[in-house]
């Protein structure tokens, strides 16, 4: 590989990152948009940290410090910033594959979880503003109705739900969406993966031609 394949490489895995970071940059200005107007509030009171301003929040802060540094480390030519890329690109892999086996394995365990704190966090729709905002805007956002149906809500259920019959719970319309959708996720996620292990590649290739080069002109 010669010095222009090595400027190739350098200025792809520039841009390659370089447009990650400014999708970090957008989810973290939509993570602190959705913390500041409070849009989405707390739905599990046992989680209060799991909102969705937090999550974006975290996930873009995450992008844009493994973006700028793959960034630096390819056009400075920086070998330690080249593997803190590498490595931690590799733990985020790690991570998520993990993840994806609890996921899978503990699934009922999950479910379950979740749906009794769906339907604890109902009971609080009345005492707390940020339970209120939470379901307000989901049951708006998919059309939905209480956790598994109308009649969760005791009583006569908030303006926030539709008028119509037959409506379903948010649990229950959500359940159906990712499972009409999985194949599409799971592509998603495939892609998601692929980048992360062709950016490690990426990182090595560049680290180790820049060792080559080194030797080649004395260094």
């Amino acid at each position: 590989m010669g010095m222009s394949s090595l400027k190739l490489l350098k200025y792809v895995l520039f841009f390659f990152n370089l447009l990650f970071w400014l999708c970090g940059c957008c989810i973290l200005g939509f993570g602190i948009y959705f913390l500041v107007h409070n849009d989405f509030g707390v739905l599990f009171h046992k989680l209060p940290f799991l909102t969705l301003g937090n999550i974006l929040v975290i996930v873009g802060s995450i992008i844009m410090v493994v973006a700028f540094l793959g960034c630096m480390g390819s056009i400075k030519e920086n070998k330690c910033l080249l593997m803190s890329f590498f490595v931690l690109l590799l733990i985020i892999l790690l991570a998520e594959v993990t993840l994806a086996i609890l996921l899978f394995v503990h699934e009922q365990k999950l479910n379950s979880y979740v749906a009794e704190g769906l339907t604890e966090s109902i009971h609080r729709y009345y005492l707390d503003n940020s339970t209120k905002a939470a379901w307000d805007s989901i049951q708006s956002f998919l059309h939905c109705c209480g956790v598994n149906q109308t009649s969760d809500w005791s009583g006569h259920p908030p303006a926030s739900c539709p008028s119509e019959q037959g409506v379903k719970g948010c649990y229950m319309k959500t359940q159906e969406w990712f499972h009409s959708n999985f194949l599409y996720i799971g592509i998603i996620i495939i892609c998601i993966c692929m980048i992360q292990v062709l950016g490690m590649s990426f990182a090595l290739t560049l680290n180790c031609q820049i060792d080559k080069t080194s030797q080649a002109i004395g260094l």
